[in-house]
């Protein structure tokens, strides 16, 4: 397990002074980042091995929103690799211990010169450890059905302040885009995310909201008519 200290701090909050949902995956996003970093395996390794790690899905529940100030300790490890495909649990916690969010997600191996999924090796994933037992919650598939009626809300343009290091509109980006386009009152208790197709810069992301039994359904189309990604909120 890797794990790191922190504390919630004003940029990070909403208008309620609690984290965001947003600040939540960025914790998680860093977490993991933290670890590939401190094992020499991070960005810049990969970029000069042709090799990216790519998030497809994420399913994350919320069991209390920290508060503006609140020490926080977020914590990652891999329970599996399979293939090309690498899985790892997430947890943010109190200073006593208790869960704030949990989360599983699933990663793919992208071999960014021949542009194509690769096998992970033994080597790829040295320093990490043996794959630790997956954390207890009831896990979601990572498919998202899509409703077939909608609400499609006006587009918007991916601009640099979108994109990460991958030159793709980052991972958390997507969620803060749908989240956009659902009423500001709802308060998100789970969030599932399947990642379907890398936006970059200059490409129009158009959301078609649906409303469900649940929470919604939040797909972030191109203009020629292919998801993005699809978001669905519990609330």
């Amino acid at each position: 397990m890797y794990q790191f200290d922190s504390r919630v701090r004003y940029s990070e909050t909403d208008e309620e002074g609690r984290l965001s949902l947003t600040g939540i995956l960025n914790y998680f996003q860093d977490c993991s980042t933290f670890q590939s970093e401190d094992l020499g395996m991070g960005v810049r390794y990969l970029t000069e091995h042709g090799r990216a790690w790519w998030l497809t899905s994420w399913q994350i529940v919320i069991d209390r929103y920290p508060v503006l100030g609140e020490k926080i300790v977020i914590s990652t490890w891999p329970y599996d690799f399979k293939g090309i495909y690498g899985y790892r649990n997430f947890t943010l916690q109190d200073q006593e211990g208790g869960y704030l969010a949990r989360a599983a997600s699933v990663w793919f191996f992208f071999d960014t010169v021949r542009q194509k999924p690769a096998r992970i090796t033994p080597e790829d994933i040295r320093g990490y450890g043996e794959a630790q037992p997956r954390l207890t919650m009831d896990y979601a598939s990572r498919k998202i059905a899509l409703p077939e009626e909608y609400e499609e809300r006006p587009r918007i343009l991916v601009s640099r302040h979108h994109l990460d290091t991958n030159h793709h509109v980052n991972n958390a980006r997507y969620v803060e885009i749908a989240r956009e386009s659902l009423p500001q009152e709802i308060s998100v208790k789970e969030l599932r995310v399947e990642y379907k197709k890398a936006a970059v810069l200059g490409d129009y992301m158009i959301p078609r909201v649906s409303r469900t039994e649940e929470g919604y359904v939040t797909a972030l189309y191109s203009d020629q008519g292919a998801p993005y990604a699809v978001v669905w909120l519990r609330e």
